[in-house]
């Protein structure tokens, strides 16, 4: 017998959230916390509690690139901006594993002495396209989940009858009818957050993923096709005359009044203290929708503009917008905390959605079921888990410790690794328990430490007004309360339903 149209969707809404719905938690989860990317890394740095102005820190930023990395083909600086108290610094740097670095300097000094060695927010902003994979495969694999997610969606928006009385509708207690309710709400209640987030992150790899245009256009001429694709950006040879760099204060007031009153953001220095240094400044990409819309560069050896640029094709235009959406960097407080509860909602979406396919074949027998069902532990308890451990080590870790932040990393994955291994010894519903119970006193546990190790904690932050270490504290009780809960709730079982004959309850 066919199947109708709406039975061959529901199959294909199960399966595509299925097959990546693990991956897709780990990359949902990833990207709602970086929605505070850069209050993580303030939190992960605690020795820094003051910021200076964008252009003072970006002269000490270039006054310590200048003494300790001057034949660096570049430096790439993102200034501090209120919510970032430090100076991102990107440069090539051949010792370097990767062959560059990105470290953070003090505004103030511009040196990175001051604060710990950590990736912060960076590596969770990082690992939520990048899967710590490779380039580019864990790009290609972050799109195409990003892809079954999006028909997952749609197949989810079809096959709904009662897309607006499912809004409304939660019967606790239920087993399967409970997690079908608490599917249908949360995907419901930010179905647009879902739609716009899912859409915009295969946009930002467009290009990626879609090279086609680019290939028929132009071949294999690749910096033609980058230099029309970013008509703002101007670029020139190293002379190979060494010449002082030029002051860069004024520089960068001379781009912010060009900018209209628009915050410098991003300063890059192509072939520092050479004859031919170029100096390009981008406006804030928190001061408009659009993603890096102007730029203003100038020669580095006087200080003379040579170029502004403002992104006027409607293209262009489009897709900076579209990639401003997914950042979401232009949105103030409320509207980031809008982000990031709708971002918990898709990872609970998910979450919810694989749990369901076990709990809808109670009989299930087989590798794949018995796989499935342990998997959803290690990764709905698991990665949280991992993030929290990966805070943990920012605080226990020694300061000077080489290779510190590297050995964060180490301890996020090997959390998830373990959580992962714990999860397949154990039945499913020991596991949720344990898993959860485990979680609950960890996110407890973390605001006290962080107080004993650094004497900034939740009570002296609400005195001192230190918003960023009292906010970081109470979301960390918040998750506690939350995953206790869900411990307690996976440590009980929904009653059985009472038969009923002609209105009355049937004695067992």
């Amino acid at each position: 017998m066919k199947q109708g149209f709406r039975q061959s969707m529901a199959g294909l809404h199960s399966w595509s959230g299925l097959i990546l719905g693990w991956l897709l938690f780990a990359i949902a989860l990833s990207g709602t916390a970086t929605v505070f990317r850069s209050e993580i890394s303030g939190w992960m740095r605690p020795e820094i509690a003051k910021s200076a102005p964008p252009a003072e820190a970006i002269e000490a930023a270039v006054g310590w690139l200048g003494t300790h990395h001057p034949k660096a083909a570049g430096w790439y600086l993102t200034a501090p901006d209120g919510r970032t108290l430090t100076t991102q610094a990107v440069f090539d740097d051949a010792a370097a594993p990767l062959g560059y670095r990105d470290i953070a300097l003090d505004p103030v000094s511009g040196s990175p002495d001051a604060a710990r060695a950590t990736l912060g927010g960076e590596f969770l902003y990082r690992f939520h396209f990048e899967l710590q994979l490779p380039y580019p495969w864990g790009r290609f694999l972050a799109v195409a989940a990003a892809m079954m997610m999006l028909i997952a969606i749609i197949s989810g928006i079809v096959i709904h009858k009662r897309i607006f009385k499912d809004f409304f509708t939660f019967r606790a207690g239920k087993g399967k009818r409970s997690w079908l309710d608490a599917h249908n709400v949360l995907g419901v209640l930010a179905l647009p957050f879902h739609l716009m987030i899912t859409v915009t992150g295969i946009v930002t790899l467009l290009t990626l993923v879609m090279p086609w245009g680019t290939t028929a256009n132009y071949g294999d001429d690749l910096e033609t096709a980058f230099a029309e694709a970013a008509p703002g950006l101007v670029s020139r040879e190293a002379a190979g005359r060494p010449v002082p760099l030029a002051p860069i204060g004024p520089m960068l007031a001379d781009a912010q009044r060009r900018f209209e009153g628009d915050r410098v953001g991003r300063v890059s220095i192509a072939n520092p203290g050479d004859a031919h240094a170029i100096v390009t400044a981008s406006n804030h990409d928190g001061d408009q929708l659009a993603y890096s819309a102007r730029t203003a560069t100038f020669d580095g050896a006087t200080g003379r503009l040579l170029n502004l640029y403002t992104e006027a094709r409607p293209a262009r235009q489009a897709h900076d917008v579209l990639y401003g959406l997914h950042m979401g960097r232009f949105a103030p407080e409320v509207s980031r905390w809008l982000y990031f509860l709708c971002g918990l909602a898709l990872a609970a979406t998910i979450a919810t959605g694989l749990v369901l396919w076990i709990e809808s074949r109670p009989q299930a027998r087989g590798v794949g079921p018995w796989f499935a069902a342990r998997l959803n532990v290690g990764t709905v308890a698991g990665f949280p888990m991992a993030i929290l451990a990966f805070f943990y080590a920012n605080r226990i870790l020694p300061a000077p410790m080489p290779g510190r932040a590297e050995a964060e990393v180490s301890a996020f994955f090997w959390t998830w690794g373990a959580v992962l291994l714990f999860a397949m010894l154990r039945s499913p519903a020991r596991a949720w328990r344990e898993t959860f119970a485990v979680l609950a006193l960890g996110a407890a546990m973390l605001p006290i430490l962080s107080f004993a190790l650094t004497g900034r904690g939740l009570w002296t932050a609400l005195l001192g007004r230190d918003w960023l270490f009292a906010g970081f504290d109470l979301t960390l009780f918040a998750l506690a309360a939350l995953a206790a809960g869900i411990a307690r709730k996976a440590g009980s079982r929904p009653a059985a339903a009472s038969p009923r004959r002609r209105g009355r309850v049937v004695p067992a």
